[in-house]
C-alpha cells in the first residue's frame, strides 16, 4: 500500500496533485506527464509504479484511476520540444500542462524526484516518488498507458518501425529499423545521439 501522502495532509492541506512521466528515455516520440488528486481517503492496493505492472494491469488501472481521481491532466511534450528546450525541461512543461488540465483545487504537488517552480501550490519532488506515493504512482500509469497508446497509433503510419514492441527506446530492434529506414521527421528527437550521428552520417555525405 503507497501511503507516503498521508505524512503531507494537514488542516489546510486536504488534496495532493501526484505527477510522473513516461517517456524520458526513448529515441523516437513525445514524452508524457500525467497529473492525479485522489480523495484523502481514496486506497487501491493494485495501484504501484507503472514499471512494476503488466500492461494489461495498467490498462484496467487506467480506466479506474480516472473514475476515482478528483482531478487528473495528461501533456506531451513532442520531440520538436525536446530538441529545443532539452529532454528535462521539456519534461517539466508537460507536467506543468498536465497540472493546469486539474479542475480541482489542491494545495501541495508530490513529483517523482522532480522539481517544478512557479506553481500555484508547494512541490516537494520524492525520490522514487512512484513506490511510495499513491497518487504519483497513478500518475505514472497515466503517463505510461497514454505514451505506449500513442506510439501504437504511430506504428499505423510507419509500419517500418515497431513502435508497439519498442515503444521508441533504443533496443537492438529499434536501432537496426533505424539504420535501415533512417529516423522519421517529427517523430526522432534529434538531438539524442544514435539519432543525431545519423544526421552527423548524413550531412558527411553532402
Amino acid at each position: 500500500m503507497l501511503e507516503k501522502e498521508k505524512e503531507y495532509y494537514s488542516d489546510t492541506i486536504v488534496a495532493i496533485a501526484g505527477v510522473d512521466e513516461a517517456g524520458r528515455g526513448p529515441l523516437a516520440g513525445p514524452v508524457c506527464a500525467a497529473a492525479v488528486v485522489f480523495p484523502k481517503d481514496y486506497q487501491n492496493p493494485d495501484i504501484d509504479d507503472s514499471k512494476k505492472l503488466t500492461a494489461k494491469k495498467r490498462d484496467a488501472l487506467f480506466e479506474e484511476i480516472k473514475k476515482n481521481a478528483l482531478g487528473y491532466g495528461i501533456a506531451f511534450a513532442t520531440p520538436a520540444e525536446i530538441d529545443e528546450l532539452n529532454i528535462y525541461m521539456a519534461t517539466q512543461k508537460a507536467m506543468k500542462e498536465a497540472l493546469g488540465q486539474i479542475q480541482c483545487d489542491f494545495q501541495l504537488i508530490l513529483t517523482d524526484a522532480m522539481p517544478l517552480k512557479n506553481l500555484k501550490a508547494p512541490v516537494i519532488p520524492i525520490i522514487k516518488g512512484d513506490a511510495q506515493c499513491l497518487n504519483i504512482a497513478a500518475a505514472s500509469i497515466l503517463a505510461k498507458v497514454t505514451r505506449d497508446r500513442y506510439m501504437e497509433e504511430l506504428e499505423k503510419q510507419y509500419p517500418q518501425f515497431h513502435f508497439s514492441v519498442h515503444k521508441g527506446y533504443g533496443t537492438k530492434l529499434h536501432m537496426e529499423e533505424l539504420a535501415k529506414n533512417g529516423p522519421i521527421e517529427g517523430v526522432h528527437r534529434k538531438s539524442f545521439r544514435p539519432v543525431a550521428a545519423f544526421y552527423e552520417e548524413q550531412l558527411k555525405l553532402f
